[in-house]
This record gives structure tokens, sequence and C-alpha cells, in this order.
């Protein structure tokens, strides 16, 4: 597992960079070796301080950000995000990740997480590159990546479509017509 770290408007000292890195290579036991994570620290105009990882491996993105006042608690907390979507996946993930990866019950990072909340206001606005998918695998994606929607090209039909989680509960699929 490779490590990649930026930091925008926030100084990394070494003490800091050691401590992610080892942390990030924990995450080491659900990959293969040639998986790449990438990490983003960066500051606000407040003192609020972000961390940004996002995974990308075959087949999906692993997204996870976590904002705090102290930017160790803002690691861990993005952490335990990640390590939260990899097991609320599990099944689906196992046929992807690394063979018995799931073989220690005990999380890593969860136990001491602070609580997820949910925020309503657009923050980034991104652009990524679109691959034919089923239907499945977008609901997958949305899921992993904790967003409430996903735009996609269906595999089958090569429409564009859009899956979402319902508020009444499931997941909700608009299809285009011609």
């Amino acid at each position: 597992m490779t490590f990649q770290l930026s930091a925008k408007d926030y100084p990394v000292s070494d003490k800091l960079h050691a401590r992610l890195e080892k942390k990030v290579q924990k995450l080491g036991r659900y990959f293969s070796s040639n998986i790449e994570t990438r990490v983003r620290l960066s500051s606000d105009k407040g003192d609020r301080r972000l961390c940004e990882i996002t995974i990308p491996f075959e087949g999906g993105v692993l997204r996870a950000e976590e904002s705090s006042d102290d930017m160790y608690q803002s690691i861990d907390g993005a952490l335990a995000k990640i390590e939260r979507q990899i097991h609320r996946h599990r099944t689906k993930l196992e046929k992807r990740l690394r063979e018995n990866a799931f073989a220690p019950e005990s999380a890593e990072y969860l136990e001491d997480a602070p609580q997820e909340e949910e925020d309503e206001h657009i923050e980034r606005v991104k652009a990524y590159p679109i691959k034919p998918m089923s239907v499945e695998d977008a609901v997958l994606q949305m899921d992993m990546l904790g967003h409430a929607f996903f735009v996609f090209v269906n595999g089958d039909t090569r429409k564009t479509c859009v899956v979402y989680k319902r508020k009444m509960g499931g997941i909700g699929l608009l299809e285009p017509e011609e």
C-alpha cells in the first residue's frame, strides 16, 4: 500500500507525517499491496482542520472526510469512516479486496472515533471519469462514497442514470426515456 500526502494551508510536521503514515498502513490489511492511499490535509478560514482520505481500488473508490478543531481528531475520524465503509460493505467488497481481509474481527479505528454528522451544504464540485457499470455496482459505489445519489452510465442500456437513497428507505433509479 502506497501513501501520498498533500497539505493545503496546513504545515505538516515530521511527527504528524510519521503518525499518519503508520495509521494509514494499518488499513493495508484490507487491500492488496498495489493500492494507493491519498490523504489531503487542510485548514479553513477558521479553526477547523480537515482530513480527506481517498482510496481508489479496482471496482470502486472509498472516500472519507472529517473536520474538527484538531488535526489528529480529524485524521482519526476520517480513518474510522473509511473502516466503517469497508465493514458496512464487507460481503460485497470481499471479492475485490485482499483475500482474508476480514479475518480479524476487531476494527482498528472504530471504537474511539467520533460519530458521523450529516452535512447538507455543497462544499466542492468534482469531476470524475464515468465508466459503464451495472446498477448494483452503482449502488455499491454510492454507499462507499457515502453520498445520497450517484450518476453513472448503465452498462446494459448505455444511458446516463442516477441511483439515489429514498427518504422512506430503499434505493431509487432514475433512467431517462427517449
